[in-house]
């Protein structure tokens, strides 16, 4: 069993900046990517930030050159760092891992529960 939980969302002006954590627990053998999702109320669920087991990133378009995706694997967990917020960033934030589990040994997709992002204009 696997646990992945989020951590620092909140209430933010334009312009400002949060970091987001996410960290995985339980039977772990070795995590491959790592990806935040965000969904508006009345949108569906799209791709952020994605990070591969080696450290390749990926951006959806928005939010290149303003938010940083980065892992850290002794931790099993996964950061992103949000700057220069805008109002249109305002979302539930997701984290998804693939993950190799030890028991009963194989590869599944595990999501936290999410963390609301809000940005005041």
């Amino acid at each position: 069993q696997v646990q992945v939980v989020e951590s620092g969302g909140g209430l933010v002006q334009a312009g400002g900046s949060l970091r987001l954590s996410c960290v995985a627990s339980g039977s772990i053998r070795s995590i491959n990517e790592m990806s935040w999702y965000r969904q508006a109320p009345g949108n569906q669920r799209e791709l952020v930030a994605l990070i591969s087991s080696g450290g390749l990133t990926n951006y959806e378009d928005s939010v290149k050159g303003r938010f940083t995706i980065s892992r850290d694997n002794a931790k099993n967990t996964v950061y992103l760092q949000m700057n220069s917020l805008k109002p249109e960033d305002t979302a539930v934030y997701y984290c998804q891992m693939n993950v190799n589990t030890i028991v009963p040994g194989y590869l599944g997709s595990y999501w936290g529960q999410g963390t609301q992002v809000t940005v005041s204009s």
